[in-house]
């Protein structure tokens, strides 16, 4: 029950440099208030790849977790799509 209300969010991996951990930039687009145009709203999170198997590229699904450690606080639950290797 409790795992229900987890947040679950999609984005694009933007650094795999660390042992464990992606850093995963989530995009939105939102009406800017002042202007009423749509702009693009970008956050990072850290999450925990326990498998290391994630490249800079790939497109994830990260789920809300207990603190891992100071700023990670999400897990990798799958990878979507794997970036195109050139």
């Amino acid at each position: 029950m409790a795992d229900e209300r987890k947040r679950v969010m999609t984005g694009q991996v933007y650094s795999a440099k660390m042992n464990k951990t992606i850093i995963v930039e989530v995009s939105r687009r939102v009406m800017d208030p002042q202007y009423k145009k749509v702009v693009l709203k970008r956050s990072r999170f850290k999450a925990h790849d326990e498998q290391n198997e994630c490249k800079p590229g790939d497109i994830v699904k990260i789920k809300e977790h207990r603190l891992i450690s100071k700023e990670k606080a999400w897990t990798l639950v799958e990878i979507v799509r794997k970036a195109v290797e050139v």
